[in-house]
């Protein structure tokens, strides 16, 4: 069964009509001038033949073909056996079972058996999780979760004669587009899409850890945080208690309060004893009225390390600040510190620890994680232009920290006209070079983002840290700030001033490239010793010098040093990796060979290529995309200058299918009204197979060839109009 179709105006029509008057015209005309030559008449013909194609083709014909099915209507039924399914939500004959139960006792049943009269029955499942307990199992699928465009557009494809689709399924789409575009290719063909909602509107009594994300590594002897998110789907508020499990010993606690309904996001504060790897756990208690009892803990791995940082201490004079900042980091035994003081207008200051000048060279300044400017700035016996722009590149390229600490002398200011300007995380008052100065005492007052931070972190409970902050010893100067620059996290402010912009930051973070940025605004934090001596003034400094290392020691070996971000990556994040290569001498590799190899979880082998950052710092970069989770072995070498470097990245797989959470309704009532399908509740579901019974048998197939958007159809007609002109040109006609 065959016939044509057309999709054309009426004016179109006419002007199609038209043109081949006109071209028969033009034809005829010719042909008489040319004295009706057989020639001439033959390539009239042509351009009448190409002509009247191209004013068919204006009428958009359609070539349909209908083509009756042979083969009995087909009925596609999915069960959805994801991890979500396991929530026992489900009422049946008066007890509360899973939801993938209930399917097996659908399923056992056999409940399609109406369908099969007059129809074929195809019975599959989607979203199985992947069989983890299998012996030959070496690494972590490369996704885990639902996606339902997968499930649908799979059997629109191997299915030709479908007559309606059913799905079991709790609708928790959480992988792969959206349905909706893959529910339109079933409405074009007019199949529909049913669905029985396996599980309950609300989420079931629960509290789950949802999310751990410690660091790669930590440091002996310090404290590390380890930030955690917990669910609560408890119509009440829970006193409780989050736990660090190390095996069956508890290694540190914290009491919490979790919010009815809510979601409560926290860290937990650890200091390791020992050093080396450690597979720890995460939980909370289990609450009486939980329905799920398993979810309530998280495993991660952490290593332990000892790290001796390199830091740098640069100032013009020996202020109260830089003596006690000097000490604290002296008797540090993980710091290794070196002094630079500028005395205006005679010679540097010299003694233990200090250096006769800046070092200023790429070499001598590669070696230090964090670098401190006191009240200095660029000019006369104080820093160069070169030495503001090797600071830069430290900073940006090596990954280091900078602290600002400017002075009441204002040399600070002069650092704006240097290339350090890009990295100062607040916009100073230029007006008022030497600060402000008060008659009474202010404080610092943490912000929203400081009072979680862990720069500003005396004490694990956040309430009593507040305190803590409010009782510290204030001051009575500080820098001019006008505001904080775009990008910039304020961690505290001045509690007695402010402007049109809000109140004035004085403890503030950035990003610079690799690195990171801190500007203290106040040059009292010594004052905090007074009657504790170092407990808080010590410990804010050597958070800072830790956190601001951190990543520049994620991974090194002697002349060769490795950084990645993100430091906990998760399937599908893009990875960076950035090398630091030092040759024989120490000095940065400038134009070397740097190879790089990276082993999956699952045995494979990939090359990876290093590419030099401009700059001379003898930094390499290169990404790659995890599409597994597992441990990644990362090799990096140097073969000209024997250094190379062998390190593990532990790479997550995001948690897609989580218990207790509702079930997707919208989704799968969306996909049935654009399909012309039915959503229903679990006691719906033997209405539903009736339904689907008496549905009428699918239309025959309709396969249609567009003659007006065929690239033949257009060759040819171009083809008759080249040999037309053609030919008019060997004939000679003009």
């Amino acid at each position: 069964m065959s016939h044509w179709s057309f999709a054309a105006s009426t004016l179109i029509l006419l002007t199609g009509v038209g043109v081949m008057v006109l071209s028969t015209w033009l034809g005829w005309s010719i042909w008489q001038r040319n004295g009706r030559r057989g020639k001439v008449g033959l390539l009239e013909l042509l351009r009448f033949a190409a002509v009247t194609l191209l004013a068919f083709t204006l009428l958009r014909p359609e070539f349909v073909r209908l083509i009756e099915r042979t083969e009995p209507p087909q009925v596609a039924i999915l069960s959805d056996l994801s991890g979500s399914m396991l929530t026992r939500d489900v009422v049946s004959t008066n007890e509360i079972i899973t939801r993938s139960e209930w399917l097996e006792e659908q399923t056992g049943r056999e409940f399609w058996k109406p369908l099969e009269t007059g129809s074929e029955v195809v019975v599959g499942a989607f979203a199985a999780p992947p069989d983890l307990s299998s012996t030959n199992t070496v690494a972590q699928p490369k996704e885990i979760g639902t996606d339902l465009t997968a499930a649908l557009g799979a059997v629109i494809e191997q299915q030709k004669n479908l007559k309606a689709v059913l799905m079991l399924t709790d609708g928790d789409w959480n992988l792969g587009p959206s349905p909706i575009g893959v529910a339109t290719r079933f409405r074009d063909q007019g199949i529909p899409v049913y669905s029985i909602v396996t599980g309950q509107d609300q989420p079931i009594a629960d509290l789950s850890m949802e999310e751990v994300s410690a660091p790669a590594y930590g440091l002996f002897g310090e404290q590390i945080a380890i930030p955690y998110t917990v669910q609560s789907h408890l119509p009440r508020d829970v006193a409780t208690e989050v736990r660090l499990m190390n095996g069956r010993d508890i290694i540190a606690s914290k009491k919490i309060t979790l919010p009815a309904n809510g979601r409560f996001r926290d860290s937990i504060m650890w200091y390791p004893r020992e050093v080396g790897e450690f597979d720890l756990r995460l939980d909370i208690p289990v609450e009486v009225d939980e329905a799920l009892r398993d979810n309530n803990s998280a495993d991660f791995h952490i290593a332990v390390r000892v790290v001796k940082l390199s830091v740098l201490v640069v100032d013009s004079e020996p202020r109260w600040e830089y003596r006690f900042l000097r000490n604290a980091l002296a008797r540090d035994p993980g710091v290794d510190l070196n002094c630079v003081l500028l005395h205006p207008k005679i010679a540097p200051g010299g003694g233990r620890d200090y250096l006769s000048s800046f070092p200023g060279s790429r070499e001598m300044l590669s070696r230090y994680d964090v670098i401190f400017l006191g009240d200095v700035g660029v000019g006369e016996d104080q820093l160069s232009e070169k030495d503001a722009e090797l600071i830069k590149g430290l900073i940006e390229q090596q990954g280091s920290g900078l602290v600002f600490m400017p002075g009441r002398r204002g040399n600070h200011l002069s650092l704006m006209n240097s290339e350090l300007s890009e990295l100062m995380p607040v916009i100073l008052d230029d007006e008022k070079p030497k600060g402000v100065g008060m008659n009474n005492e202010s404080v610092l007052t943490l912000s929203n983002l400081g009072r979680g931070h862990l720069l500003t972190r005396f004490d694990a409970d956040e309430m009593v840290n507040d305190q803590i902050w409010k009782m510290l010893p204030g001051f009575y100067w500080s820098t001019a700030v006008t505001k904080s620059r775009p990008g910039t996290e304020v961690l505290a402010v001045h509690s007695e001033l402010r402007n049109q912009f809000g109140r004035i930051p004085l403890l503030a973070i950035r990003n610079a490239g690799r690195g990171k940025v801190l500007f203290m605004g106040t040059d009292s934090a010594w004052r905090w010793r007074r009657g504790v001596e170092d407990k808080f003034h010590y410990r804010f400094w050597s958070q800072v010098a830790r956190w601001m290392a951190h990543k520049r020691h994620l991974a090194e070996k002697e002349g060769i040093r490795l950084s990645f971000t993100p430091e906990t990556p998760k399937v599908g994040d893009r990875v960076f990796l950035q090398a630091t290569v030092l040759d024989e001498a120490g000095f940065p590799l400038e134009d070397g060979e740097v190879n790089g190899e990276i082993l999956s979880p699952g045995g494979q082998g990939e090359q990876l290529e290093l590419t030099e950052v401009e700059g001379g710092w003898g930094v390499y970069s290169t990404e790659f995309l995890p599409q597994e989770g597992g441990a990644y072995q990362i090799k990096i070498d140097a073969p000209d200058h024997d250094r190379e470097l062998e390190t593990k990245i532990v790479v997550t797989l995001p948690k897609r299918e989580k218990l207790g959470r509702p079930v997707n309704r919208p989704v799968l009532a969306e996909i049935a009204s654009i399909t012309g399908g039915e959503s229903a509740n679990t006691d719906s579901l033997d209405e539903i197979i009736q339904k689907i019974s008496v549905l009428p048998e699918p239309e025959p197939a309709e396969l249609r060839t567009r003659l007006w958007s065929n690239p033949w159809w257009g060759g040819t007609i171009l083809l008759l109009l080249v040999v037309y002109w053609t030919g008019r040109k060997l004939a000679g006609l003009i």
